[in-house]
C-alpha cells in the first residue's frame, strides 16, 4: 500500500482538523474514500471485500459493493418491508469503462455541460468505490413515493447518507439525487443528516468539487 502524502486541514463544519491521505491514488479522509469532481480514482481501482467479487468481465455489477455497506442494506431493506415498503438496488458497482461509455452516450445526448451535472466523467464517480449504490428509480419523482421519503427520513441510521442532497448543487457539483446511497457508517451518517438538513461530504470536509476543465 503506497501513500503518497498526508495533509491535515481544518474543516469549517467540523472546527477542528482532519488528516487527507493518499492511498495507491485514492483520497481518503479521517478514512472515508473521497470521489468528486476534484477528487478522482485510479482507472485500475478495484474495491475490496465486496458482497460479490469484481472481475475483468465486471461491467455494473449491483451486488459488487463492499459487504459492510450490503449488510447495511439488507437490514434496511428488512426494516423497510416492515413497514410494507420496497426497495432494491437498480445500479451498484460500475467500472472506469463502464462509466465512460454511460457518460460518452449521455454527451451525445444533452451535450458536456449538461452531462456533467447528472452524470461522472470516468474516474469520478462514486460507483467505482464499491460503497454507493442507486436505488429503485432514478427519477427525481423518487422522493415522492413513500419508499423516497422513507430513505431520506431513515437511511442514515443504517450508515447511508443522501451523496447528493437537495439545494447542494454547488457544494456537490451534482443535482439533487434521492436515490443515489453512499455508505459512510452511523456516525459520519447521523452527522451528515444533522436532524433532516442533509450536509454534503463537501462541506463537512470542506472540500471542493471541481474539475479542472
Amino acid at each position: 500500500m503506497k501513500k503518497d502524502y498526508i495533509i491535515n486541514k481544518t474543516s469549517k463544519v467540523q472546527e477542528k482538523e482532519s488528516k487527507i491521505e493518499v492511498i495507491n491514488g485514492a483520497t481518503y479522509i479521517d478514512g472515508i474514500l473521497i470521489v468528486n469532481k476534484t477528487y478522482s480514482l485510479p482507472k485500475d481501482f478495484i474495491p475490496n471485500n465486496t458482497y460479490e467479487k469484481v472481475t475483468k468481465e465486471t461491467g455494473m455489477c449491483p451486488l459488487c459493493i463492499n459487504i459492510d455497506a450490503y449488510n447495511a442494506f439488507k437490514k434496511m431493506e428488512e426494516d423497510a418491508n416492515k413497514e410494507n415498503l420496497k426497495l432494491w438496488i437498480q445500479s451498484g458497482y460500475r467500472t472506469y469503462s463502464y462509466q465512460e461509455n454511460l457518460y460518452n452516450r449521455y454527451i451525445e445526448k444533452d451535450g458536456k455541460e449538461k452531462a456533467d451535472i447528472y452524470s461522472s466523467r470516468p474516474g469520478h464517480s462514486e460507483h467505482h468505490t464499491g460503497l454507493s449504490f442507486d436505488l429503485n428509480s432514478v427519477e427525481d419523482s423518487f422522493i415522492d413515493t413513500n419508499e423516497g421519503k422513507w430513505i431520506n427520513d431513515n437511511a442514515y441510521k443504517y450508515g447511508f447518507i443522501i451523496r447528493y442532497p437537495k439545494g447542494k448543487e454547488k457544494y456537490t457539483g451534482y443535482k439533487y439525487e434521492p436515490w443515489h446511497l453512499r455508505y459512510v457508517g452511523k456516525t459520519l451518517a447521523k452527522k451528515l443528516y444533522n436532524d433532516g438538513n442533509w450536509i454534503s461530504l463537501e462541506e463537512y470536509f470542506d472540500i471542493t468539487s471541481e474539475y479542472k476543465d
